[in-house]
């Protein structure tokens, strides 16, 4: 696989597990609300998309390495893969009790963070439960301090 295409697909995907999982606890959290997660998963979906994209467009210009094609291919694959892999989340908010629903997230999440993590670990040479491991651990203390956030916030706001 092309090297920008790599860039935008894993840090997509990645970007799309965290970013999408924290924000569904935290707001569960503080709201309990389905309305409230499912229009979070929406706006990380597209506001989050776009600026993850841009963020990797302007990294890979700033190397200044990159062709103009390459660039863009790691612009649109990251766009792509943050965009969908985050509606995902939104299945079982739609079909499930909300609780319910962030449990399959977090399982569904949590899987996809492993599959990508094992895979680019062998890639590499590298031994796979380390990475997954680490990773895995990342995402579980982000999702650990959103749910924090989201219950001191509720708290606050009585």
């Amino acid at each position: 696989m092309d090297d920008s295409l790599r860039t935008g697909i894993t840090f997509g995907l990645t970007s799309a597990v965290i970013t999408t999982l924290g924000l569904m606890v935290g707001l569960h959290s503080g709201t309990h609300s389905r309305v409230v997660v499912l229009g979070g998963i929406l706006t990380i979906a597209v506001a989050d998309a776009f600026s993850d994209a841009l963020g990797i467009h302007v990294s890979e210009e700033a190397e200044n390495v990159h062709t103009v094609r390459q660039v863009w291919a790691a612009t649109i694959a990251t766009f792509l893969a943050k965009f969908l892999f985050a509606l995902t989340f939104a299945v079982p908010v739609l079909l499930l009790p909300l609780s319910s629903a962030i449990w399959v997230s977090l399982v569904w999440g949590m899987l996809i963070l492993a599959i990508l993590s094992y895979l680019m670990a062998r890639s590499q040479g590298e031994a796979p439960w380390k990475t997954v491991g680490e990773h895995v651990l990342i995402a579980i203390v982000v999702i650990g301090i959103t749910h924090w956030v989201g219950d001191l916030v509720s708290r606050l706001g009585g």
